[in-house]
């Protein structure tokens, strides 16, 4: 989310995942899941989706032990975090400092989001207001 600047696997996921930027940024808290998410779910009416993958099961748990130990917590599945604009500030410098990027190493994703985030994160759609 931190990198998300409007492009995915499909429309359908772009247009999905923009509805759930704008309720994060809204307030709404994010409840920390295991598998296919919110976000996943256009991909999961596709043939073969990969959210099932051991890959990607593996990386979930990496980055979340990485942003629980960056927050200072002990982060579980189902539990549930409220970003605020410091700890996005705080999420977004450790990624880009590459603390928080072991979950991403074979990530398809992995060059536009060190872009992003190298790039100060410029067109970021997550943003924050206090």
């Amino acid at each position: 989310m931190l990198t998300y600047v409007g492009k995915g696997y499909s429309q359908a996921f772009i247009d999905n995942y923009d509805r759930v930027i704008a309720r994060l940024a809204a307030g709404e808290e994010i409840i920390i899941g295991q598998g296919p998410d919110e976000i996943c779910q256009p991909l999961l009416e596709t043939a073969d989706p990969h959210c099932h993958n051991d890959s990607v099961v593996e990386r979930d748990a990496q980055a979340l032990h990485d942003v629980g130990k960056l927050l200072g917590q002990s982060l579980q599945f189902g539990d549930r975090i409220k970003i605020s604009l410091p700890t996005l500030e705080h999420l977004r410098h450790a990624f880009v400092g590459g603390m928080t990027r072991s979950a991403c190493a074979g990530c398809e994703w992995f060059d536009l989001c060190t872009a992003v985030s190298t790039g100060g994160y410029n067109g970021a759609k997550l943003y924050i207001v206090e």
